[in-house]
């Protein structure tokens, strides 16, 4: 199994990692701090680096679709593998531009929830914008949306990970906002995302460490997908001229 360091640390952009395997998709490291695609959050991209210096581009990261707990960096068609054999030492680091952009978007959806009291049922988050479809059929306001935000932006709420019991879980089905997505099961526990005094819910993706870090996010569209469900879309502010 792939060790996921990216559980521990969203702002580790860089490790030392031994490669375990390759196939047809790309390559595994027996470590990394690349986050693969999953939970609605697009997978990092970044460069393994051998050790004479050779670069390998890193167009993507997924699951291994038949390893169980192995994370395949996935590589361009026609890259050349030959200097990254199994055993190759390599240096693994991922694009921190778009990591933080993840981060920031992903901690902004809790906050959005918090704001929109009704279940997810559908997910995505990537550098360029995040959007949540809300099972739902009243209509939502703009304006005011962007509005909640920015204040629970501005209070600087402390993001913290930490672990709960399935049977914690169990007793709170309430915490599971997703209805696509469900925890994993059978490690007898499961990772939740606490936004203090605002957000709790089981979350296996990176996030910044207090939501004053998102900056300004504002919702740059809603539309009604279907008879219950309302989407939600979220952008950064562009930056002011001059």
């Amino acid at each position: 199994m792939t060790e996921e360091l990216f559980r521990a640390d969203a702002t580790l952009f860089e490790c030392t990692a031994t490669v375990v395997a390759l196939d047809e998709a790309g390559v595994v490291l027996d470590r990394t701090v690349f986050y693969p695609l999953g939970g609605g959050q697009a997978g990092d991209t970044g460069v393994l680096t051998a050790a004479d210096g050779t670069a390998l581009a890193i167009v993507d990261t997924r699951k291994h679709k038949e390893r169980a707990g192995d994370i395949v960096h996935v590589v361009a068609p026609g890259s050349d593998l030959g200097p990254f054999a199994p055993g190759t030492q390599v240096s693994a680091r991922i694009d921190a531009a778009r990591r933080r952009a993840h981060m920031r978007f992903h901690t902004a959806t809790h906050l959005l929830c918090a704001l929109v009291p009704h279940p997810v049922d559908g997910c995505s988050i990537t550098a360029g914008y995040a959007r949540l479809d809300f099972h739902m059929n009243e209509p939502l306001d703009k304006e005011a949306l962007t509005a909640g935000l920015a204040r629970l932006v501005a209070e600087a709420h402390p993001v913290r990970q930490r672990w709960i019991d399935e049977s914690e879980l169990d007793a709170h089905p309430e915490l599971v906002r997703s209805m696509s997505v469900q925890p994993p099961r059978g490690l007898g526990r499961v990772r939740v995302i606490d936004i203090e005094g605002v957000d709790l819910q089981p979350c296996g993706g990176t996030h910044v460490a207090n939501s004053a870090e998102i900056g300004t996010v504002v919702v740059t569209k809603i539309e009604k997908k279907s008879a219950m469900t309302r989407r939600v879309v979220l952008g950064f502010a562009a930056p002011a001229a001059g």
